[in-house]
């Protein structure tokens, strides 16, 4: 059993095998976000915040924060934005940069074990991220791709996450504080990339023994109703093992696939998650018998006499 063990100053998340999804939520990142990007170039912070706050009122465990701005102080950035986040919401962080010293400067203010995504398996990358990983005592992505770039042979993809589970351990990283995104393809452009995905996960559960991750939303890119498409695909690499995703919780089709999902594994001991949520209000404002339910058992059920369907 595997356990990555994730905290804020106050809370902790654990990501791993037979547990609820973890859901990390995806907006505070300026990527194809023309608006915060600008805003975040000038100094303006305030929909960092509000998208913190709306994302953990919408379910989300975990938090990425990206500030990765063309031409602006990303260092600088970076570490605003994960210190505003941490002072707005107590769920944890994953610290997502693509640029090392960015990285450096936001985990030296994180209060709490964040997740770093990410490392890939570039030499250069891995000697550079992995130490001050171990030196924070962390927890990392791992991206599998390397210098060669994405293969589209998850096969090979599988090979380079086992060199970064294996370099980490070189530097003192346990398998259980390493996370692999297996790279989630658009499936309109990429024939097969769903299937792809849910074999190279399974490999990596059974096989590595690690937790994974994915940029979610990725899977449908450029489909129309996409949201249906991305809820079905994390309901799907769920039952092959898929442990979190970086997502929008905000999206009811999505959050709602995934809450499914949990309960049908059962990740979600008696339903207490989801008739949490999807309970209707009762005349007090509450949720109409959850004290009842939670913490009590499912009532069984006797499924009808033939004939009677």
């Amino acid at each position: 059993m595997t356990d990555t063990i994730i905290s804020s100053a106050t809370k902790e998340v654990v990501i791993g095998f037979d547990r609820p999804f973890v859901m990390i939520g995806e907006r505070i990142n300026p990527t194809g976000r023309k608006l915060l990007a600008e805003e975040l170039k000038a100094g303006d912070f305030s929909r960092v915040e509000a998208d913190a706050v709306a994302q953990v009122a919408a379910g989300a465990h975990m938090l990425d924060v990206n500030a990765g701005v063309p031409l602006a102080d990303e260092p600088a950035l970076l570490t605003r934005a994960v210190e505003l986040v941490q002072s707005v919401t107590d769920v944890p962080v994953s610290i997502d940069s693509s640029v090392v010293e960015a990285l450096e400067a936001a985990i030296a203010v994180y209060a709490g074990k964040p997740l770093i995504n990410s490392v890939t398996g570039e030499e250069e990358v891995m000697e550079r991220v992995l130490p001050f990983v171990a030196r924070y005592g962390a927890a990392v992505v791992a991206v599998s791709n390397d210098d060669t770039g994405i293969s589209e042979d998850p096969d090979v993809r599988f090979e380079v996450a086992r060199r970064i589970v294996n370099r980490a351990a070189d530097h003192g990283i346990p398998s259980a504080d390493v996370v692999v995104d297996p790279l989630v393809m658009p499936i309109g452009a990429m024939v097969g990339a769903g299937k792809s995905v849910f074999r190279l996960v399974h490999r990596l559960r059974t096989e590595l023994g690690v937790n994974t991750t994915c940029g979610a939303s990725n899977v449908s890119f450029g489909l129309p109703n996409r949201h249906a498409v991305t809820g079905a695909f994390l309901a799907t690499a769920m039952s092959h093992g898929m442990t979190s995703a970086i997502m929008n919780p905000l999206h009811d089709e999505v959050r709602s696939a995934v809450m499914a999902a949990d309960v049908l594994l059962d990740q979600d001991p008696n339903c207490a998650a989801w008739i949490s949520t999807h309970r209707p209000p009762d005349s007090n404002g509450g949720r109409s018998g959850q004290g009842r339910r939670r913490g009590g058992r499912r009532a069984r059920t006797r499924p009808p006499a033939a004939g009677n369907a």
